[in-house]
């Protein structure tokens, strides 16, 4: 990776061979079922929110209300995401790059967006299609992926696991935190995934949201 944070390397996948076997316990099997429940609970209340951010960032400036990504989940099977935009539309127009503190890419609307965590929110149909969970590591793009899992020994641990909405390292500093950071805390968590753990992830989501504690 670059200095200015920008991934230039061709994409390496070597890390898909040092995968461990996928979690299985008990509760991961009731949490896809507590999944799907509670994000049809979310499902009208989002859909009102989504529907006036979009308005609203297509007033504040040029360019798409939503834009596709390409991720990273559960053994390094690859998936598309949706976004609300909150980038300028010319923000990698050098390749894929790190979001920076105060990065001078991220639109007056865009920051409001990622400090409420409102353009991860169409995500919520990743969760209805079984490639996401409500809780668990955040999912990354394959080009950072493949970078991080070679400059951080183990990052691609995190994928023995379905991708989050929210988890462990997003309640505990978020995008404040380095990719190894966030690894080490998201290594805790599937360690020690709970429904006790991800109710407390959750609750604390909602103080995050709230706070925009984390957010840049």
């Amino acid at each position: 990776m670059a200095a200015n944070g920008t991934v230039n390397q061709p994409l390496k996948e070597d890390y898909l061979t040092k995968i461990k076997a996928p979690v299985h316990t008990p509760y991961l099997s009731v949490k896809t079922v507590l999944d799907v429940g509670l994000t049809l609970v979310l499902a009208i209340p989002a859909v009102f929110i989504i529907f006036v951010a979009f308005v609203v960032v297509k007033i504040d400036s040029h360019g798409p209300g939503f834009y596709r990504q390409e991720r990273v989940g559960l053994m390094g099977q690859r998936f598309m995401v949706v976004k609300l935009r909150s980038m300028t539309v010319d923000a990698e127009v050098n390749g894929a790059q790190w979001a920076a503190e105060s990065d001078s890419r991220i639109t007056a609307v865009g920051r409001v967006l990622r400090k409420t965590r409102i353009d991860e929110l169409p995500q919520l149909l990743n969760v209805l299609r079984g490639q996401m969970s409500l809780i668990g590591p955040r999912p990354e793009r394959p080009e950072f992926t493949a970078e991080f899992s070679r400059v951080y020994p183990g990052f691609e641990q995190r994928l023995r696991i379905k991708p989050g909405l929210s988890g462990y390292a997003q309640v505990h500093g978020g995008y404040d935190l380095d990719p190894g950071q966030k690894a080490a805390l998201d290594m805790h968590y599937i360690e020690h995934v709970s429904f006790r753990l991800d109710a407390e992830i959750f609750v604390d989501t909602i103080k995050t949201v709230l706070t925009g504690k984390g957010a840049r």
